[in-house]
């Protein structure tokens, strides 16, 4: 039974995503990812003026008369949401948990391409694979798939996107576009990353919190750990200054990776509106099409 409180976010995600998607990504969606391709479609003969790299050459030894092959753009797409549901995305401070952008984000892009016919899949990933479902249709299948980024009940509490690469590249056979949604507080997914993105339209979608980026002089106060559940009492005079300098190693590490994979990735923070970031990344890259 899922508690009414969920229950009324989901239906809320609903609603709004629904309408963002209709009034503002109506076009912006089928313009940047176009499908995976061309396939097959039919022969016709060869007529003056076409191009003859098209024509069929086992058709044209068979028959004695030229043809030429014609094909069409295959439309549909598969849609892979890659979730991070580790213990560090139940974090928020100001409007929203990292958990809640995540799930309407992923609202957003599997609203998107249902619009246009596409498949949607979901992996969950934790320092596990928490849950797959394979790409579907429909706007039910979408609904389950933001009750279960929203509030899965995972097994596991770290980060491993090394695994949720890997299994990706297992599970998902032919190209598809990929949003892999997490806070990248991680490392050692670089060599698996850059695999993915060569078999996938990989788009990283980095969401964090305000509260992560500094660490403010309160005195002593007791930190958990949220992947590890650790307490430990820290000074925050003393370490503040060291706590800046290993996250901006992070970034900078991350930020690094990104480039060299020729990524750009949607930078999402918790406490501003995601619409203008995801429309920036949309309507750049359609210029780089």
């Amino acid at each position: 039974m899922i508690p009414k409180e969920i229950l009324k976010k989901i239906r809320h995600i609903d609603i709004v995503t629904n309408r963002l998607v209709t009034d503002v990504f109506a076009g912006s969606y089928h313009s940047v990812f176009k499908g995976r391709g061309i396939e097959f479609s039919d022969l016709r003969e060869y007529d003056y003026g076409d191009d003859i790299r098209s024509v069929d050459w086992k058709v044209f030894a068979r028959t004695g008369k030229p043809h030429i092959k014609l094909f069409k753009e295959e439309r549909e797409l598969s849609v892979v949401l890659l979730v991070d549901v580790s213990a560090s995305s139940r974090f928020g401070t100001r409007n929203k948990f990292k958990s809640e952008i995540c799930a309407e984000v992923s609202a957003l892009f599997s609203f998107s391409a249902i619009r246009n016919n596409d498949k949607v899949g979901l992996i969950l990933c934790s320092d596990s694979i928490e849950k797959y479902i394979r790409p579907q249709k429909g706007k039910k299948h979408v609904l389950s798939l933001i009750r279960d980024v929203l509030c899965f009940e995972t097994k596991n509490k770290k980060t491993n996107l090394k695994l949720g690469l890997e299994y990706l590249n297992n599970v998902i056979k032919k190209r598809a576009v990929v949003f892999l949604i997490s806070d990248f507080m991680d490392d050692d997914y670089e060599k698996v990353l850059r695999v993915a993105n060569k078999k996938h339209d990989v788009i990283p979608v980095v969401v964090s919190d305000p509260a992560e980026e500094k660490i403010e002089d309160i005195g002593l106060v007791e930190f958990e750990d949220a992947e590890t559940g650790q307490m430990v009492f820290l000074d925050t005079k003393k370490i503040k200054e060291k706590y800046a300098a290993k996250r901006k190693n992070i970034i900078k590490k991350r930020e690094k990776i990104f480039v060299s994979n020729n990524m750009k990735p949607i930078e999402l923070v918790t406490n501003e509106d995601y619409i203008k970031p995801i429309i920036r990344y949309f309507k750049e890259r359609s210029k780089r099409l």
